[in-house]
């Protein structure tokens, strides 16, 4: 224990305040000078920036002057704001600050506390390599155990930009990368008209993570223009600098890693450490987003979130975790069928085929631990790092949004969302449709995508009730044989989506386990081609 450390215990200072103080030390040593802000901004700002904000909900206020403000929900925007140009070196800034954020699980806004530093000027490879090795040191500051990823926005810009795609399809696809979904991917791009073996290129991107110098290599084999190749040839640079910081073990590469394409150019990265179930550090350039707001300058900077760091001293890791791969099985007919496969793929598990009411079984000899969930709940034991993969129908992602990636359609527990409605009923357009569904944010985006005007009724089950009772003109639910529809008098007048199980897996999973679920992916891969 060093001095520090007995002052840090003697003040009960817990981890996240101990990490701001050594890391305003670190960027104060590194000629980095803190910025102070004001808590609020005008709501403008934001209003005419959505895209570039972790969310879209902003908590406002009318100040005593009448004007529209803004709790801040982001810090990098104020500093583009509030500081000018430099004719000389960049300027370098740190800032230690709260944001005010929507959070999707309690339906509220989180205070949340961040530290990161920004550079802004004339950013070329030095001074990205330098922002990048502060990251690392920024990581390394906090715990030993951890991954610094980067990418390069260019590299998969310019592979989309050969392929004349409309806005939609481009965003569509660029999204589907970043979530690790090939399979997505595969079946946009045909519909979109996207030649096979430009299709096998975009795939290949999902998968196009590991140690820098072999996603280089096999990157190169993708690039179809110069400016492919200058993009990875930027990364290789800055990751050939990184070495001279003594973290460059740390650095891996991830290619299918994307930000907004209207802020972010460029090289772009992440942190992630062991027991964290999401990033704890996100940064990268922001040109773009400098030139919105009326800049002519580079920029690059990061944020460390403090809030993450001190939610990683709540987990308890199994003395196991670290080698074993936890999976969570949906209970009932679907977990069944997903196990009969994982069992012929090599991951069986005697405790599970016991039957018992166990909802954690586990098998030494594969290093594999089942946990048994409601299929709703599965999602949410990924995310949150509970278990590092899981299997889940697709219309349970698509009502609850995740932040999981998105390994493989199973192909099995097939079924379709749909709308149905009493026979012979017929919308009309001049009033409001009453929807029962319990697919509550899959409904409104079905029906807002057709600018309909609805009102949702929630239910749990027994869905088929609405129209039958009054209660609903039509429902939308997963429809498999259509036999209970048929049965109620009631009859399909739409089908939007197709469903199936999908493979999903934890972000910071994948940067600690990945050779364990890339095998998975591997047999399962190969059981389905079988």
């Amino acid at each position: 224990m060093n001095k520090n450390d007995k002052i840090y215990e003697k003040a009960n200072l817990r981890p996240e305040e101990i990490a701001a103080l050594e890391l305003r030390a670190l960027y104060e040593q590194n000629g980095y000078r803190k910025y102070r802000m004001s808590r609020f901004e005008e709501y403008s700002l934001y209003a005419n920036n959505r895209d570039f904000l972790a969310g879209d909900k902003v908590l406002t206020f009318t100040d005593l002057d009448g004007r529209l403000m803004a709790l801040k929900p982001d810090v990098t925007m104020s500093i583009i704001k509030n500081t000018e140009n430099s004719d000389t070196d960049p300027e370098k800034l740190y800032y230690v600050e709260n944001v005010y954020r929507e959070s999707r699980e309690s339906n509220s806004f989180r205070e949340i506390r961040q530290i990161g530093l920004e550079m802004i000027g004339t950013v070329e490879t030095p001074q990205i390599a330098e922002v990048l090795g502060m990251a690392a040191k920024t990581l390394a500051t906090v715990g030993d155990d951890f991954v610094l990823e980067v990418s390069h926005m260019g590299f998969t810009e310019e592979l989309l930009r050969t392929m004349a795609l409309t806005g939609e399809d481009y965003a569509h696809i660029l999204r589907l990368i970043s979530d690790k979904n090939p399979d997505g991917v595969r079946k946009v791009a045909a519909e979109a008209g996207v030649p096979a073996a430009m299709i096998d290129k975009i795939c290949a991107l999902t998968s196009l993570d590991g140690a820098p110098e072999a996603v280089l290599a096999s990157a190169e084999q993708l690039a179809v223009n110069g400016a492919m190749m200058a993009a990875l040839q930027e990364l290789g640079a800055v990751c050939r600098a990184l070495e001279a910081t003594g973290l460059a073990d740390h650095v891996r590469m991830d290619l299918s890693m994307v930000n907004d394409i209207d802020y972010y150019n460029g090289v772009i990265f992440k942190g992630y450490f062991r027991n964290s179930a999401a990033r704890v550090l996100a940064g990268g350039q922001y040109d773009r987003a400098m030139r919105k707001l009326g800049r002519e300058a580079g920029a690059i900077g990061f944020a460390l979130y403090l809030d993450e760091i001190a939610r990683m001293e709540e987990v308890t890791v199994p003395d196991t975790a670290a080698d074993w791969l936890t999976i969570a099985l949906p209970k009932g007919r679907l977990g069944d069928q997903v196990y009969e496969i994982l069992s012929r793929s090599g991951y069986a598990c005697s405790a599970y085929e016991d039957k018992n009411r166990k909802l954690v079984v586990e098998d030494p000899d594969n290093g594999v631990r089942y946990i048994l969930v409601k299929p709703s709940d599965v999602p949410v034991y990924v995310e949150h790092q509970a278990a590092d993969v899981g299997i889940v129908g697709k219309d349970i992602l698509m009502e609850h949004a995740p932040d999981v990636y998105e390994l493989m359609d199973l192909g099995i527990g097939k079924c379709r969302m749909c709308v149905a409605a009493r026979k012979g009923f017929v919308d009309d357009p001049s009033r409001t449709l009453r929807v029962a569904t319990k697919f509550v944010n899959v409904a409104k985006e079905h029906y807002q995508a057709q600018n309909r005007d609805i009102e949702i009724i929630k239910l749990n089950g027994s869905i088929e009730l609405g129209p039958i009772l009054g209660l609903s003109d039509v429902i939308v639910d997963i429809v498999q044989t259509g036999s209970t529809i048929r049965e109620n008098n009631l009859e399909v007048v739409e089908e939007f989506k197709d469903i199936s199980a999908r493979l999903i897996a934890n972000k910071s999973s994948c940067k600690f386990k990945h050779e364990r679920i890339t095998q998975l992916l591997g047999r399962l891969a190969e059981e389905k081609g079988a």
